[in-house]
């Protein structure tokens, strides 16, 4: 039990550490990994029937949805695109909603998907691109 705690205490700090240095860029990373874990959390302690626990790793996920990334749009630069994120994050926020309601991990895998996706297309966008695959030559 101590261990567990000292563990825990251990990756706050790390966790709290990397985003004091981190920029801009790989605190979006931070969020979007920190809404997955959660989800992923909350896929397991469903499966062993942990209301409680579940019910607060959703909420976690839906605060880091609703006062991290949908917090940081910028719409006056991003225009089209952050709106389209907005709406985005609010259906994800109510699909979370649901799932807790419902139990179902079909609704939590449908929002981890969504953001893998997103997490995916900001990183290319760090790379500048560099992941993204070459057009083929006919």
């Amino acid at each position: 039990m101590y261990a567990r705690h000292a563990a825990n205490a251990y990756a706050q700090v790390g966790v709290q550490t990397g985003a004091m240095s981190a920029s801009p860029h790989r605190l979006i990373v931070m969020l979007f990994d920190g809404a997955r874990s959660a989800i992923s959390r909350a896929k397991f302690q469903m499966a062993e029937g942990n209301i409680a626990a579940k019910g607060d790793s959703l909420s976690k996920a839906i605060d880091i949805i609703e006062n991290g990334l949908r917090a940081v749009l910028d719409h006056e630069a991003g225009g089209e695109v952050a709106g389209n994120l907005e709406r985005l994050y609010e259906y994800m926020t109510r699909r979370l909603m649901l799932a807790n309601l419902r139990n179902d991990v079909a609704l939590l895998d449908e929002v981890d998907s969504l953001l893998q996706n997103l997490a995916s297309a900001w990183a290319q966008i760090e790379d500048g691109g560099a992941n993204m695959a070459s057009p083929q030559e006919n």
